[in-house]
């Protein structure tokens, strides 16, 4: 079958295309234009270009039969009512919060532009009396957690969702407790394209999920799983295996663990710098950076180091606060839970956090700030790099 691209910026466009793309009359291209050699297999529903956030995009083909079983199974779980669009339609979540809206028989309420405090206020009660959904990444609610300390219309609108999924990245600990004691219905999901967005929800697999962890890596599953990658076989078949009973199983390359049923998941099994000739999980010192007041949206990523090989650097964009204070209070919580051998050496404040357009902070164009390698002409990175202050411990 012949993929039909479609503008993923318009995402109404997206919504009036869906039918036939479920159908399988006319499956969409999402993020990318197809060559004329890309041709998916019959079912399939949308082949998705994943953010690129740590290195070059890969193309997910997602078949009708995947998206439909993500969907219903999201429903079963926490019910379905009126959906609100806070995501790119190009992105698997906000593509899955359309298709949720078709299978729900409701029309989503879109938020055009960027998601602010107002706006999220605005688009809220235009489906009053039902019951009202939202899928949003973590910086988005930190936005709108912020805002809420000041503007009671704000805690409204998010205490009148029924469930506010929160996916793509970490959620940092001082986040989820101010919006616990707001009162606001998260739900924490994890999932990736691969799995048709969300497959776990608060630690638990959805229905039909299954969650296996081979040594430390964590493999998914389900009837949602993706089909496998447009035009690179070889990664399909090192990425989705069948194991002896015929069962297919997606590898996600995250570190994790199930303990009493309930699946955690601690970072990504190569986010991995060595120093001085010890390994250090990136994403577990960024989990502890984040605990410090003012960097609740860090980003914590390697650096070379002519001493040690490899060091850590964070980037931040603090509203406020001393720079020296919150890099040394950094230091101390990663060496007290790690040790001194893991502790950043340095910490980049800077008025803008260069995010994708999927909400996420685009790491790899602050690897190329680190590396000082200028960006594609056509690549996801754009072509800007943020003005940033360093601090840095001799």
């Amino acid at each position: 079958m012949r993929l039909h691209p479609i503008d993923a910026d318009d995402p109404r466009a997206v919504r009036a295309a869906l039918p036939a793309a479920l159908d399988g009359i006319r499956p969409l291209a999402l993020g990318f234009i197809p060559g004329p050699d890309d041709v998916v297999p019959d079912g399939t529903a949308a082949v998705v270009a994943t953010s690129g956030s740590s290195g070059v995009p890969k193309r997910v083909i997602l078949s009708a039969d995947a998206l439909q079983a993500s969907a219903s199974a999201t429903a079963s779980r926490i019910g379905d009512g009126q959906w609100m669009l806070a995501l790119p339609a190009g992105y698997v979540a906000g593509l899955q919060v359309l298709v949720r809206s078709l299978l729900a028989g409701t029309d989503p309420t879109f938020v055009d532009g960027r998601l602010t405090p107002e706006a999220f206020v605005e688009a809220t009660p235009q489906a009053a009396g039902d019951d009202l959904y939202v899928s949003l990444v973590p910086a988005q609610l930190a936005t709108l957690i912020d805002a809420a300390d000041a503007d009671p219309a704000v805690v409204a609108a998010l205490r009148a969702h029924r469930a506010i999924l929160v996916g793509g990245q970490a959620l940092s600990d001082s986040i989820r407790m101010r919006a616990m004691d707001l009162r606001v219905p998260l739900v924490h999901t994890y999932g990736s394209s691969e799995t048709s967005g969300g497959c776990v929800y608060n630690g638990v697999p959805l229905d039909g999920v299954r969650v296996a962890q081979v040594d430390d890596e964590l493999r998914i599953s389900g009837p949602m799983l993706a089909s496998g990658y447009l035009g690179d076989p070889a990664l399909t078949d090192r990425i989705f295996m069948t194991d002896d009973q015929g069962e297919r199983w997606y590898r996600t390359g995250d570190r994790g663990f199930i303990l009493d049923g309930e699946v955690e998941v601690h970072g990504r099994l190569d986010n991995v710098i060595v120093s001085g000739g010890i390994n250090i999980s990136l994403d577990r010192v960024e989990r502890i950076v984040r605990t410090v007041p003012g960097l609740e949206q860090a980003v914590v990523l390697g650096m070379p180091d002519e001493r040690w090989g490899e060091s850590s650097i964070i980037f931040a964009t603090p509203a406020s606060g001393d720079g020296r204070r919150m890099l040394d209070d950094a230091r101390a919580r990663v060496a007290a839970e790690i040790g001194k051998h893991a502790r950043p050496v340095q910490l980049e404040l800077g008025d803008d956090m260069p995010m994708l357009a999927s909400g996420k902070p685009d790491r790899e164009l602050l690897r190329r700030m680190i590396h000082d390698v200028p960006p594609p002409p056509d690549g996801d990175s754009g072509d800007t790099t943020p003005r940033s202050r360093p601090i840095i411990i001799d």
